[in-house]
C-alpha cells in the first residue's frame, strides 16, 4: 500500500484492519455506539467516508451505515475469503481496508456497510 498522504502511525489494530484486511472483534468497536452528530474519516489518511446519519443500529456488532458520504468515497472488491461471497470496501484514497457491504440495509438503499471502528476516526460536529 502506498503511504503516501497517511495521517500518522497507526496503532497495532489499525494497522491489522486497514493494512492486512482483519477484522475487530463484534461489539468492541470504540464506535459502535457513538451517536453524536459529526462524519466518520479513515484513519488512515483522513478521507471523509459517512455521516453520522447514515448510521443505523444493525445488531451486527459493527458500525454500520446506509450510503457513503459521496460516491468514490469507497471504493469496492469482491471477497471470496472464510468460504463466502462478500463485497470488501476500502477507502476510495488510500486503499486502506474498512469493512464490507451487504444488500440487507435499510432503505433508501438497501445497504448496510459494516465498518471496522479501528478503521474510522470519528469528527464530532460543533
Amino acid at each position: 500500500m502506498n503511504k503516501k498522504g497517511w495521517k500518522g502511525p497507526l496503532s497495532s489494530a489499525a494497522e491489522a484492519v486497514t493494512q492486512q484486511g482483519a477484522t475487530e472483534r463484534p461489539f468492541s468497536g470504540e464506535y459502535l455506539y457513538e451517536d453524536r452528530p459529526g462524519i466518520y474519516h479513515c484513519v488512515v489518511c483522513g478521507q471523509a467516508l459517512f455521516h453520522s446519519e447514515t448510521k443505523f443500529d444493525a445488531g451486527c456488532g459493527w458500525p454500520s451505515f446506509f450510503e457513503e458520504v459521496e460516491q468514490g468515497a469507497v471504493r469496492y472488491l469482491e471477497d471470496n475469503s472464510h468460504g463466502m461471497v462478500r463485497t470488501e470496501i476500502r477507502c476510495g484514497k488510500c486503499d486502506a481496508h474498512l469493512g464490507h457491504v451487504f444488500n440487507d440495509g435499510p432503505a433508501p438503499t438497501g445497504r448496510r456497510y459494516c465498518l471496522n471502528s479501528v478503521a474510522l476516526d470519528f469528527e464530532p460536529q460543533a
